[in-house]
């Protein structure tokens, strides 16, 4: 389902290229032998500067935050937990509100966004931690607390800006891909893949966590080492991909929920199924973002719109299961 998404999406776009064209352009970029002189350099800059990067970061933005989803609900052991839940998002939104609105003084907004993401998790884990332990639930409250007080300090920066920033920044909380390029992918392949191998690698000792601690202590297992692992390269790779596309919700909250009702709850298989499917369905968002009207619609908006009743069966259906 994946691959099949990936050779669609390349040939949907605001502006008409012939299928045959689409791939002799892909083929001929990956074929040392490649011939581009029957294509136009119009039709080649679209296909590979502009659709090949956006469809290769939004796979990469949906399997870094589905795989984060599935490694933060089996740390938690709750369901309804997702990538964004130790305030990831807030910390994020803030440092690229603060890169926007003082653009003269400080770093990229990526990197902005980034650092105050990751920040913003450092503090709740550490709030958190009482006497070389972290207790779950005190985790997720603290992660509360932070994002609280990032989303108020998001709101001063709003009220301080000035229109056209103030513009750009409720822009990128919504999300997108307006700006993918190949320095993009380049930067977040390397870094996302690997990490998502050592999750998936880690998928037995998720199962063991999600069974809670003093099991995984009798089963011989050291719950925080691990627990403190898997939450880093989930926030991560989940700081990397809001810091490069802004907020994206709901793909880390329902993509582990869809993949367990096909597959069952063990992570050694939870992981990649939901990597591919999370993939899948963000690519499958991005291109009715832009293809659906004459105006990009934000990939938030539409992941939310899809989302919201999905999470809605899914309480309605299986709410007691999960919750009790």
């Amino acid at each position: 389902m994946l691959f099949i998404a990936v050779g669609v999406a390349i040939t949907f776009g605001a502006y008409s290229i012939s299928i045959l064209d689409v791939y002799r352009i892909v083929l001929a970029h990956l074929s040392p032998f490649g011939d581009l002189s029957s294509v136009t350099k119009l039709h080649n800059t679209i296909v590979w500067e502009l659709r090949i990067p956006r469809v290769l970061l939004a796979v990469t933005v949906g399997t870094a935050l589905a795989t984060a989803g599935a490694v933060f609900q089996g740390c938690f052991r709750n369901p309804l937990v997702e990538p964004y839940i130790l305030g990831i998002s807030s910390g994020a939104a803030f440092g690229a509100a603060m890169g926007i609105v003082f653009s003269d003084f400080l770093l990229s907004i990526q990197l902005s966004a980034f650092i105050f993401g990751s920040l913003a998790v450092a503090m709740a884990y550490f709030l958190a931690r009482v006497r070389k332990e972290t207790p779950i639930v005190t985790l997720i409250l603290a992660g509360v607390i932070i994002g609280s007080i990032f989303s108020a300090m998001v709101s001063i920066l709003k009220y301080i800006a000035t229109d056209a920033a103030l513009r750009e920044i409720v822009f990128w909380l919504m999300g997108g891909f307006y700006y993918a390029t190949w320095s993009d992918v380049h930067l977040l392949v390397p870094i996302i893949i690997p990490s998502f191998l050592i999750m998936w690698a880690l998928g037995w000792k998720l199962n063991i966590l999600s069974m809670g601690d003093d099991e995984a202590r009798a089963l011989g297992v050291n719950p925080e080492k691990y627990k403190f692992i898997l939450i880093t390269l989930a926030t991560l790779v989940t700081s990397l991909a809001v810091s490069t596309v802004g907020i994206i919700a709901w793909v880390g909250l329902m993509m582990p929920h869809a993949t367990r009702m096909m597959l069952g709850p063990d992570h050694r298989y939870v992981i990649p199924a939901s990597a591919m499917l999370g993939g899948s369905y963000l690519l499958v968002c991005d291109t009715m973002a832009r293809t659906l009207t004459s105006a990009e619609i934000p990939v938030g908006i539409i992941t939310s719109i899809l989302g919201a009743p999905y999470l809605f069966y899914l309480l309605r259906t299986r709410g007691k299961a999960m919750l009790g």
